[in-house]
């Protein structure tokens, strides 16, 4: 099955659609590795399963054990407002009818933020560029950079807070910056940075070495080298992060790290991490959730009206095939689910990354299956049929992960 997947897999390195892939797909205690192309291509470096990668959103579950750890101490509950203990800047919130609209016409919102609508994306928050213009230029002013960003984390948060939501808290899933706040409040709580609390409450005990908001210099030639795509769709090198969400290097004094899509793994680290979802909150040896806390974090939370209307970047995702817990998709019609955003047994899980990044957890059979790769995007890109080959890998990888 290995030279399977590295012939299929290998077919979009070899038509120039990905630089390269490193695969896994753990079943019965049994980790089964393959990798195909690059991990520079420029520097003929090939691709090897210790590689380090940006893996975006799929920082996002992890950020989301992490809060439901703490609100497993009591630290908050799922439908206590943001403002009642730890955000008081978001005490009231306004709503933007028009997101093309002029900034002020707002009115105030129905209801406050909760930690629910955070973890399941239901704040009425979401990504600036979702809405080019006025809107998206106060985001950036705001915010600065989606994972780079030289605004320090209090004021990111009171940044955030003072630009108007797009829709009322509670109403439907927008995906955006939900998560981000999450471990920005996840800081505050714990009283550390988030990369400290990530790094205490779930990297260390897992043996999670290699994952982390930077890569250490000693590491540094481990890295998965930055690929996106021309005007015209070729594969090339990048030195930063598409709308400038990363800079080529990190710079040493920068505070704020994104709970959202900050972080850096590598296969056998992500699937320490994943195990969580077929072991009922424990990895090995390791528990980090209670078993119903974990049976909660993968059921699904939108009703049938909020899954028709959810939108992940202007895209519905969820009428059918996938739900939404909290901060993972659940698979809910196995026959319907995208492939891409995640496959197996209705109840399995997963969330990929925007930078080429997959993976899903399937309890029903015990497996995990992780795709990861460097294919990043400049906003409209998929628009223009530019970068698909990392979706249409997915799809195969999953469907090969399934056999093996």
């Amino acid at each position: 099955m290995a030279d399977e997947i590295a012939a299929a897999i290998g077919r979009y390195v070899e038509d120039g659609q990905l630089p390269g892939v490193a695969m896994l797909v753990w079943r019965d205690g049994q980790a089964r590795v393959t990798c195909v192309g690059w991990r520079d291509r420029e520097a003929a470096a090939p691709m090897t399963r210790d590689a380090i990668f940006r893996i975006a959103s799929m920082t996002k579950p992890i950020t989301s054990v992490a809060a439901l750890m703490l609100m497993e101490e009591g630290a908050f509950t799922l439908d206590e407002p943001l403002s009642q203990r730890w955000a008081p800047e978001f005490v009231d919130m306004r709503i933007l009818p028009d997101p093309a609209g002029p900034l002020d016409d707002t009115l105030p919102a129905d209801r406050p933020i909760t930690f629910r609508d955070l973890l399941t994306h239901r704040a009425g928050l979401t990504y600036g560029e979702v809405y080019p213009g006025a809107f998206a230029e106060a985001y950036r002013a705001a915010l600065g950079g989606d994972i780079d960003s030289d605004v320090a984390p209090n004021d990111w948060i009171a940044g955030l807070a003072r630009l108007p939501l797009i829709d009322e808290p509670g109403a439907t899933l927008h995906y955006g910056h939900s998560t981000d706040l999450l471990g920005q409040l996840i800081a505050r709580m714990d009283g550390a940075p988030l990369g400290e609390v990530l790094a205490r409450r779930v990297f260390r005990p897992f043996g999670m070495a290699d994952t982390g908001f930077v890569v250490p210099s000693e590491k540094h030639h481990r890295r998965a080298r930055a690929y996106g795509f021309d005007a015209a769709g070729a594969l090339m090198p990048r030195e930063a992060g598409p709308g400038l969400s990363f800079l080529a290097e990190r710079p040493a004094d920068m505070a704020y790290e994104s709970g959202g899509q900050g972080l850096w793994s590598t296969l056998d680290d992500y699937l320490a991490f994943a195990r969580l979802f077929v072991e009922a909150g424990a990895s090995g040896d390791v528990r980090l959730l209670k078993a119903e806390t974990m049976a909660l974090m993968m059921t699904n939370q939108l009703t049938p009206a909020q899954r028709a209307s959810a939108e992940v970047v202007g895209s519905p995702l969820f009428a059918s095939g996938h739900g939404f817990g909290l901060g993972v998709a659940v698979v809910m019609e196995p026959e319907k689910a995208m492939a891409a955003v995640c496959g197996g047994a209705a109840g399995a899980v997963g969330w990929p990354g925007a930078f080429g990044g997959w993976w899903q957890a399937d309890p029903s059979d015990g497996s995990v299956a992780i795709l990861l790769t460097h294919s990043m995007m400049d906003h409209g890109q998929l628009q223009q049929g530019i970068g698909l080959g990392a979706y249409m890998a997915r799809a195969e990888f999953q469907a090969l992960a399934a056999k093996a």
